[in-house]
């Protein structure tokens, strides 16, 4: 692979998890742009480094364990409040998910998949919050405590 090509696709994976990093800082969330960023590279380095084996297994076990392991990292992130009845940081774990994905589609190439993805993820992390709360307002039940 030319290295203009692993400059593209190690780019564009740090400059989607970068981007999905804007959204979490906005939001005063603890993942933001270095750490979504660093998901988003590590993906697409891990991808690319077993790329030319011409080990389809190989590929499916880096993409396997990277998907995996960055469970782990999301979950450093979710904290439960008010003796669990409340948690947070779920949104984020799954933007830290989403990163590695998004860095793995990177790393493989399949630039209209990266693209509609991230437009998918703006759009649910633009307007998600707010469809929510409208939601709970129209269709919640008071509760019988």
């Amino acid at each position: 692979m030319q290295i203009i090509e692993l400059v593209i696709r190690v780019g564009a994976a740090v400059l989607a998890g970068a981007a999905l990093g804007v959204n979490r800082d906005l939001h005063g969330k603890p993942t933001g742009v270095r750490t979504l960023g660093l998901v988003g590279l590590g993906s697409a380095v891990a991808v690319l480094a077993v790329s030319d084996s011409h080990d389809v297994s190989a590929a499916g076990r880096v993409i396997q364990g990277i998907l995996t392991g960055i469970g782990f990292l999301g979950a450093g992130v979710i904290i439960r409040t008010n003796e669990g009845k409340q948690i947070h940081g779920l949104t984020t774990a799954a933007c830290a998910w989403l990163t590695a994905c998004i860095g793995v589609t990177c790393g493989v190439g399949e630039w209209r998949l990266v693209l509609i993805s991230l437009l998918f993820a703006f759009v649910l992390l633009t307007f998600g919050g707010r469809l929510e709360k409208v939601l709970h307002s129209r269709l919640s039940q008071p509760d019988d405590d």
